[in-house]
């Protein structure tokens, strides 16, 4: 159960729903009930929402990539509507079924060098134990940029499942939970 109310722009002042408006324009208009919680705190709510369109939308990874690294640290984390909600981002982004299911069961035997790189760099940032040849291998493959982007956003993804797991975000009415029960 949420322990925060889910807010609306109309729950807002009139002088903050413009806070409400720069997390949902870049969205296609849409409020995912993370940041309806969030919007209890609506300044800082629109600058993790600004932070968050950065790494969906603008991001200099490719999108796979992008995608690996969320539902690792989805799974890693707990947080069962960040994996669901991200699965048929991963999906339409390209990422195989097979690699989330090998994400779901906690592995990354048998996923592609390319994949592997991604879910294992994620695992090793939130247990604070990066190794040097990931490292490398993740530079390698996408260049310093993209070697910090990743791991920026895989922090930017573990705060938010942090958050969504204090307040008690609950996935949407009629959504299935997509991962194991952690």
């Amino acid at each position: 159960m949420a322990r925060v109310p889910y807010l609306r722009r109309e729950d807002l002042p009139p002088e903050q729903q413009h806070l409400h408006d720069s997390i949902t324009a870049p969205r296609a208009g849409s409020l995912a009930r993370v940041f309806a919680a969030f919007l209890n705190a609506p300044d800082l709510a629109a600058r993790i929402g600004e932070v968050g369109a950065y790494a969906r939308f603008h991001s200099v990874l490719p999108d796979y990539a992008r995608e690996i690294a969320i539902l690792t640290t989805a799974r890693e984390l707990g947080c069962q509507y960040e994996f669901t909600h991200h699965v048929p981002i991963a999906q339409k982004a390209g990422v195989r079924d097979f690699v989330i299911d090998c994400i779901k069961n906690r592995t990354s035997r048998g996923m592609l060098p390319k994949e592997q790189v991604y879910a294992d760099y994620a695992r090793q940032v939130l247990n604070n134990q990066v190794n040097e040849p990931t490292f490398a291998a993740l530079e390698h493959l996408i260049g310093r940029q993209g070697a910090v982007e990743t791991t920026m956003i895989i922090g930017y993804y573990a705060m938010l499942a942090h958050t969504m797991l204090a307040l008690g975000v609950e996935l949407e009415d009629g959504i299935e939970p997509l991962m194991p029960d952690a």
